[in-house]
């Protein structure tokens, strides 16, 4: 019971550290440190050098190309001008007073397309705060809105989405980013239709009882010359892209392929299936921001330097952030705690809820669905993928849940990207995260209901 009371007090901590706006990167190793400190007080330094220090090392060695590609990638979309003439498309698609469905619409296709979360935060509230303006619908109802565009279906149900959500598991399952397409499009399909009812019925709601915009004007957002057609096109390529090269890599180097330069001691041996899906998706972005330039030469260079080195600098703070959390997990996964709770979830009998509820949890806890999937898959993917071998299920729909499950819970009060999508909207948790928890509630459901689907029909 102690060694639980010590795991559980780690997490609160950092937690809490993060709630309060503490850096992940320095409270991480503080309280796993300490959790070790209150079990083996020798184990210390050598837990920090020779545990937690290696699989931050390892996570950024595997994972820091695809921030900072994406990050490359969505700061490149902005200054283009892409952003501005899909949203401007959008809204003239579906209507300005359909404002709600034109943000959703605009985040998936942004996330969708290969840019990061963030950068569609920054790039898309001047645009959802002009037109919920136009529309006389309360600015409270923007985080909601660019949740359940940007942080759930396109983050990690739909297949092929480049989001790093979807890429963790392929290097746990040997997947690639397309798995589970059936499943994971039914459960983006019950995602996207169910959130937008419920946004639906809050506005209506705040309309019965008088309520409009209620915020502070801010400035207009300059118009975008660049064809609506044109600004898709780097996005299109980013997911063609993605698909073409996850069929080509293996064809082209088989399951495993040794490098052996002149300089080299000893070759390297490369295992090509844990790596498809993050060379597949490295290559696309590359080749979304090639895409990019050429179509927007002028703007892109004039800009290039002065904006660019931001992006790198996000690019590396959001990868530390979340190595440092993938630290953090395994110093926690090797304490007798962690081992009794794991035992505990192991009880569920179900493969898929089993992974499901895992990944959830920690995802919940950390604050993180990156850092929570981490956690879980780096103890525990060995066993999901032998109970789920046991009970016949393909390592493909164990890709979907857990990618899935990740974007549930971790979107609670002290998640970063929320804390952030407030901070840049203007609004506070009190104002606005009820309707972002009920957002998260629906992703949750989503959840169940491709596993419910699964089992009723054998879909893949």
């Amino acid at each position: 019971m102690l060694g639980v009371l010590i795991v559980l007090g780690a997490l609160t901590l950092l937690m809490t550290a993060a709630y309060r706006g503490y850096s992940v990167i320095l409270m991480a190793p503080l309280a796993a440190l300490l959790a070790v400190l209150v079990t083996d007080p020798s184990a210390v330094p050598g837990v920090y050098t020779g545990l937690f220090m290696d699989k931050l090392a390892t996570f950024t060695k595997s994972y820091f190309p695809v921030f900072l590609l994406g990050a490359v990638f969505g700061k490149l979309i902005d200054i283009s001008g892409a952003a501005q003439a899909l949203v401007s498309a959008s809204v003239a698609l579906v209507g300005a007073q359909r404002a709600m469905l034109s943000i959703v619409a605009i985040c998936a296709v942004l996330t969708y397309g290969g840019v990061s979360l963030f950068v569609v935060i920054f790039s898309v509230y001047p645009f959802a705060a002009s037109l919920f303006r136009q529309a006389d619908i309360p600015k409270r109802l923007i985080p909601g809105t660019v949740v359940l565009g940007a942080f759930s279906f396109t983050m990690d149900a739909l297949p092929g989405t480049p989001q790093i959500q979807n890429i963790i598991p392929s290097t746990f399952f040997s997947t690639d980013a397309w798995a589970a397409p059936v499943l994971g499009i039914s459960g983006a399909v019950f995602i996207a239709t169910s959130g937008l009812i419920y946004l639906e019925w809050r506005r209506r709601q705040a309309r019965l009882a008088g309520e409009g915009y209620g915020g502070d004007p801010e400035a207009l957002v300059p118009a975008s010359s660049m064809n609506p057609l044109m600004a898709l096109l780097p996005l299109l390529c980013v997911v063609a892209a993605n698909k073409m090269l996850s069929m080509a890599i293996p064809r082209y180097y088989g399951t495993a392929h040794q490098v052996h330069l002149p300089g080299m001691a000893v070759p390297l041996d490369i295992h090509v299936q844990q790596v498809t899906a993050l060379w597949a998706i490295e290559g696309a972005l590359t080749l979304g921001i090639i895409a990019v330039i050429i179509i927007a030469r002028g703007r892109v260079l004039a800009r290039f330097t002065t904006d660019i080195t931001p992006a790198v600098g996000g690019a590396l703070l959001a990868t530390m952030n979340t190595a440092s959390e993938f630290g953090f997990g395994a110093v926690i996964a090797s304490l007798p705690g962690f081992l009794a709770i794991r035992d505990a979830l192991q009880s569920i009998a179900d493969p898929l809820w089993n992974v499901a509820i895992s990944v959830s949890t920690l995802s919940g806890i950390t604050g993180s669905a990156s850092g929570g999937m981490s956690i879980a898959l780096a103890a525990l993917a060995d066993r999901f993928l032998a109970s789920a071998h046991s009970a016949g299920i393909p390592p493909e729909v164990l890709h979907r849940i857990a990618a899935m499950a990740s974007g549930g819970m971790d979107t609670l009060p002290h998640n970063g990207a929320v804390i952030t999508l407030l901070a840049v909207c203007g609004l506070t948790h009190r104002q606005s995260y009820r309707d972002i928890f009920a957002i998260t509630c629906v992703k949750t459901a989503g959840v169940g209901v491709v596993i419910g689907l699964y089992y009723m029909t054998g879909l893949v």
